[in-house]
């Protein structure tokens, strides 16, 4: 490795620069992250019923463009079984509208901030060797996010549904999660060029796969609690329903049980988090020497966490400790991404 990683075709590269824009659009994600939670917990997610990824971005302007969006609205099952018998009102539309509205158009925000100057590096050969490919991949996953969160929604425009599948919210949120590790991670990567024109990229070790699996699956389960609302299940803790296992259906087999009763992801989710607990210490122990900062980050992200998860139950699914627990879990992902990223790079010459 040497100085030729500096160097793109006809032009100086520069690594510092793309760190900031990584590090804004990351940023980007993470307000993402927290309004699709808000869009959740409103019940917001199906009250745009078609996909325009142009025309879409101007809301309604006038009375009539309501009436006829309101219209579309009340042909779906969620306002026929659920909202309609409630005495849903246009003004009452009108907000859950706005919040998928603002989702959509932040999801459009985050496609430009990274495609048009990502266009501009490109063309200008700002980008070092061998990070194009890794930057096209992040631009692919962003434009699959947006494909995901359609499926979502129109899974629960039809049929019986009166919301959308549990198992498109965990895609839709998981693949936004990923993204944005893929963003921190190739951020620190270019950041250590940087420092070192001969600095060699992080790679994966064995640990931090271990650690970023025992994540991912309480990750999921959070995404399968809130697309089913399981959070209702109980108000109480540790215990549910006064006990410490609750009951829950196993009439369908244990496959149905694990990924759709509430009662059950509930306490899976509640508990699982204690192993998520014993890797993020394990990892946070051993990146302390090599980078303190990055430990730190870990224990303060996971210790908000489970706090915020307590007080969510606690609080009955109180809607901003609901969105602040989704908000630190993004959060989270960066601090461990840091952190696993640290264990995986060769030492740093000053």
């Amino acid at each position: 490795m040497n100085r030729g990683l500096l160097r793109s075709v006809g032009g100086a590269a520069r690594p510092a620069l793309l760190v900031h824009w990584l590090y804004v659009v990351a940023s980007l994600v993470v307000l993402m992250v927290a309004v699709g939670g808000i869009t959740r917990l409103t019940e917001s997610g199906l009250s745009i019923t078609e996909w325009k990824p142009i025309t879409g971005a101007i809301p309604p302007l006038s009375e009539a463009q309501w009436q006829a969006e309101f219209a579309a609205y009340q042909q779906i099952p969620e306002y026929t079984q659920v909202n309609g018998p409630a005495g849903m009102t246009l003004a009452d539309y009108k907000f859950i509208y706005f919040w998928e509205w603002v989702h959509r158009l932040l999801g459009r925000v985050i496609g430009l901030a990274f495609a048009l100057p990502l266009a501009v590096f490109w063309v200008k050969n700002y980008i070092p060797h061998g990070y194009k490919p890794r930057l096209l991949a992040l631009l692919a996953l962003g434009g699959l996010q947006g494909v995901f969160g359609w499926f979502m929604v129109r899974s629960g425009l039809s049929g019986q549904m009166t919301d959308v599948s549990h198992f498109w919210l965990s895609i839709h949120l998981l693949t936004a999660l990923f993204t944005l590790a893929g963003l921190v991670w190739t951020a620190l990567d270019l950041r250590m060029l940087q420092r070192d024109p001969a600095s060699v990229r992080a790679r994966l070790t064995g640990f931090g796969i271990m650690v970023a699996v025992i994540l991912f699956i309480q990750l999921l389960l959070g995404a399968w609690v809130a697309g089913l609302n399981a959070g209702h299940a109980s108000d109480t803790w540790p215990l549910m329903q006064g006990r410490f296992v609750p009951e829950f259906d196993m009439s369908k087999g244990f496959a149905w049980a694990i990924t759709h009763d509430p009662f059950l992801l509930h306490f899976l989710h509640r508990w699982w988090a204690w192993i998520a607990v014993i890797a993020l210490v394990w990892l946070a122990r051993r990146v302390r020497t090599a980078d303190r900062m990055a430990s730190v980050a870990v224990h303060i992200a996971f210790g908000t966490q489970i706090l915020l998860g307590i007080a969510t139950v606690k609080t009955g699914i109180s809607l901003w400790v609901a969105v602040a627990h989704q908000l630190v879990g993004a959060l989270l992902v960066i601090a461990v991404v840091w952190a696993i990223h640290r264990l995986g790079r060769s030492p740093w010459r000053p």
